[in-house]
């Protein structure tokens, strides 16, 4: 446990400082190919994304936004109200300043509704896990099928394949009225690190809701042998300051050199990348390649120029300025293939884990042995007609090191001018470490078979 959790913290500082220059350069892959911009766009569903301080020591506020007024630290508020959908995303870890004191963390997700009429907020999909016991960090295959949803190591890996899956775990309500001027408790979940060697324990959290009214939404930090009352989390709110210790703080934006992305605690507005405009999508030549980034964002743009992370509506001051990586943004992607050719073409699909660049360039690169840097680990689901017309729908857990190139998801034969259907979706796990690239390439030889 406590390696495979250590791996997990050193992945998920990826995300936060490039990777310095290796001093000996492995050898590396070259693919020349194209990189598309990724068709379609972010929706407009604000996202709750609470995930600064990633490592929560001390007691406070997390994330608030609510209204400053009457509050202890004014500058702890954000003032946004929620209403119709919205998602709550949270990813937090526990490590206690004294290695002695091992009482729980808790993490409250508070909500007010500050009408005359009382609100009613239903938890359409929601589910929270942590990384001991619920899903600890263990080795798994690159590449294994996942349709009964047992498949995962960590928690943001679970709690994205429960919401892929469409699922509200057991426990959480389908719904919750909130009384007018009234505030309810949406969680209250420890952390608990006693017994755990080292103290270290993570919890990651997703919840679509719609709400049929304004909300204001705050996750708080406390530290008990209990669960905190509803009137606790409401000094904590009132009375606490932003939880300390602070991240590192974010590099602006232009400033160029390194970049120190910085962790997110704000409103993102996007909680779902899909392309409603459907048009038919020709297969590359035989032989060739194209590959659509997944994740892409400022400094790891690969060669496209698009940058897919969500906009920040509110933020704190020394957090990132953008939702750099999409952590639990669903990607949905209708690809209509179409065969333009006088003669059978067979296509594969493969999620692929490239080594970043920014700047245009003629293809991808990948090591040609990936280090032991975990840079994927989820599960993507393909809905499609096989070769024989019958619809099939797959879940596939992957597992992907930095530079890594990536099994084949499937491989489809087109007969000559056919037009195919395959639907590729994913929610972007929250220790993962972007860009990664959806491939489609045709084999030179389109008898071939896996």
């Amino acid at each position: 446990m406590s390696v495979n959790f250590r791996r997990w913290l050193a992945s998920c500082a990826a995300l936060v400082v490039i990777s310095p220059v290796l001093a000996q350069a492995p050898a590396t892959i070259e693919k020349p190919q194209k990189v598309l911009p990724l068709p379609g766009a972010l929706d407009q569903v604000p996202v709750f994304n609470s995930n600064s301080p990633e490592v929560v020591q001390r007691p406070g506020i997390l994330l608030s936004t609510f209204p400053p007024a009457g509050k202890a630290t004014p500058n702890a508020h954000l003032n946004f109200a929620f209403r119709d959908r919205f998602d709550i995303f949270a990813h937090h870890i526990a490590k206690p300043l004294d290695p002695q004191d091992l009482t729980t963390l808790y993490l409250g997700i508070l909500a007010y509704n500050p009408s005359s009429e009382p609100v009613t907020v239903n938890l359409i999909h929601a589910a929270s896990y942590l990384s001991q016991p619920d899903a600890p960090f263990r080795p798994l295959p690159n590449q294994q099928a996942n349709d009964l949803g047992q498949v995962f190591a960590g928690p943001g890996d679970r709690v994205m394949l429960d919401i892929l899956r469409q699922r509200r775990q057991a426990g959480w309500p389908a719904q919750m009225v909130i009384p007018p001027r009234s505030y309810a408790l949406i969680a209250n979940l420890p952390i608990p690190v006693k017994g755990l060697d080292p103290p270290l324990n993570g919890r990651s959290l997703l919840i679509r809701a719609r709400s049929s009214g304004n909300i204001y939404l705050a996750s708080l930090a406390r530290f008990g042998n209990e669960p905190p009352t509803l009137e606790q989390w409401q000094q904590t709110l009132m009375e606490g300051t932003l939880v300390t210790p602070r991240d590192r703080a974010p590099t602006p934006p232009n400033q160029g050199g390194s970049i120190i992305y910085g962790r997110v605690a704000g409103v993102a507005m996007g909680s779902r990348w899909h392309n409603p405009q459907q048009q038919p999508i020709p297969i590359p030549t035989a032989g060739t390649a194209f590959s659509y980034p997944i994740s892409s964002l400022v400094a790891g743009r690969l060669g496209t120029g698009q940058v897919q992370t969500a906009p920040l509506v509110v933020r704190y001051p020394d957090t990132a300025y953008a939702a750099h990586g999409n952590y639990a943004v669903e990607y949905d992607l209708v690809l209509p293939l179409q065969n333009t050719s006088d003669r059978p073409q067979t296509v594969r699909l493969a999620l692929q884990t490239p080594i970043k660049f920014d700047a245009p360039a003629s293809g991808l690169r990948f090591f040609a042995e990936p280090p032991n840097r975990i840079f994927f680990r989820g599960s993507v689901r393909l809905r499609f007609r096989d070769d024989q017309g019958t619809p099939q729908s797959r879940i596939i857990h992957l597992v992907q090191r930095q530079g890594q190139q990536g099994e084949d998801l499937v491989r489809l034969t087109l007969q000559p001018q056919e037009t195919r259907w395959v639907q590729f979706t994913l929610l972007y796990p929250p220790d993962a470490t972007p860009p990664q690239v959806l491939t489609i390439e045709t084999l030179a030889d389109p008898l071939s078979r896996p």
